[in-house]
């Protein structure tokens, strides 16, 4: 499979992304490193990513009249203006402006940050080959300081050491998870027709799993007696997480009734068309969610969404912080208290009870 963009294209051929097309030999050393991440087993999506962020520089090089040898500090600042100031198909530009991030022209800045992370780790790669080789991308200050209690608790010798961030790096808002209301929950489930698709919701839902970790699922991850999913999530860590007693009963169900006969092991298969029976895709999910958010009428029912609604729900109901990163799969517990601060029952609570002794006192 590829897909062409102006001579250069992205491919994947093997499971193993790369750049091919006109031009390709002048950026040869990109499918390098694109190799070299196959090799130290990223996972596939990561690898994809580089491939179409790296595949939008060297355009831009090529449009420059530039090779990665002639790739400057400078040179990546006038990469980044015009990242900000690109026409973005679907924005009218002129003196229209985007409610949500006061834009009208540009890439956000998460995207921006990302190509920048992409060339950071090209030059990194191209370094260890070549240790004169300097990286173009400036290091700046370290990503999140290290609390007092992981510099100097018992396991403080075990502390990551946190990330350098770079100097070019844009500044990128931070927005709430953007959980669904019951009613939202409501519509969109009660829109979902198959046996399949509801086990999948109820898997996002009532479990937390990420989309990906849905759709990675074998047949023999789901223990429908004990209750239990034995998931495989980001950086292939495995966790085990308890499943809701009526979404188990979905599951049991498509599998008996609904799941058709195929040599797939994927628990969510195609159920009808030419590729029934073939594994789930990202993209045959996509398209399911999209046609029931019109449906139902919920424009904020994303699959993440379901997962968001789920790390809401046990921050409101209290459930321990660990307990919280056990289920949802955060490396990081700071991932995991985004929900506790940020859960709008929680916070009404706290605020209640502050005014409730302020009353009390006067």
């Amino acid at each position: 499979m590829s897909v062409a963009i102006d001579g250069l294209q992205v491919a994947v051929d093997g499971g193993r992304w790369h750049l091919r097309g006109d031009g390709v030999r002048r950026f040869a050393e990109v499918n390098d490193f694109l190799g070299y991440l196959a090799d130290r087993n990223y996972s596939p999506r990561t690898v994809r990513a580089y491939a179409y962020d790296l595949l939008a520089f060297c355009r831009w090089l090529e449009g420059e009249a530039l090779g990665l040898d002639g790739v400057t500090t400078d040179v990546l600042l006038r990469f980044l203006a015009a990242c900000r100031e690109v026409t973005v198909p679907g924005r009218r530009g002129d003196n229209v402006y985007s409610i949500r991030d006061g834009r009208n022209t540009g890439y956000a800045a998460s995207t921006i940050n990302r190509r920048l992370a992409a060339i950071s780790a090209l030059f990194g790669f191209l370094s260890i080959r070549d240790p004169g080789r300097v990286n173009p991308v400036p290091r700046g200050r370290e990503g999140r300081a290290a609390a007092r209690g992981e510099r100097s608790g018992m396991l403080g010798h075990l502390a990551r050491r946190p990330k350098d961030r770079s100097a070019l790096r844009l500044r990128q808002p931070r927005r709430l998870p953007r959980s669904l209301d019951r009613r939202e929950v409501a519509s969109l489930v009660g829109s979902l027709r198959t046996w399949r698709d509801r086990a999948m919701a109820g898997l996002m839902l009532y479990s937390g799993l990420r989309s990906a970790e849905v759709l990675s699922l074998e047949v023999r991850d789901v223990d429908v007696a004990r209750r239990w999913v034995r998931v495989v999530g980001k950086g292939d860590k495995e966790r085990r997480v308890p499943i809701d007693n009526e979404v188990a009963g979905v599951i049991q169900t498509y599998l008996l009734a609904e799941r058709p006969e195929t040599a797939s092991s994927r628990l969510f298969v195609v159920a009808k068309g030419p590729h029934r029976g073939q594994p789930l895709t990202p993209e045959g999910l996509r398209t399911v969610f999209r046609y029931h958010r019109a449906r139902a009428g919920v424009p904020a029912g994303h699959p993440h969404a379901l997962r968001h609604t789920f790390g809401t729900a046990l921050a409101e109901a209290g459930v321990d912080l660990a307990v919280m990163q056990a289920l949802l799969g955060h490396d990081h517990v700071d991932s995991t208290a985004a929900y506790i601060h940020l859960a709008p029952g929680h916070v009404r609570k706290e605020f209640d009870a502050a005014r409730a002794r302020q009353r009390s006192r006067s």
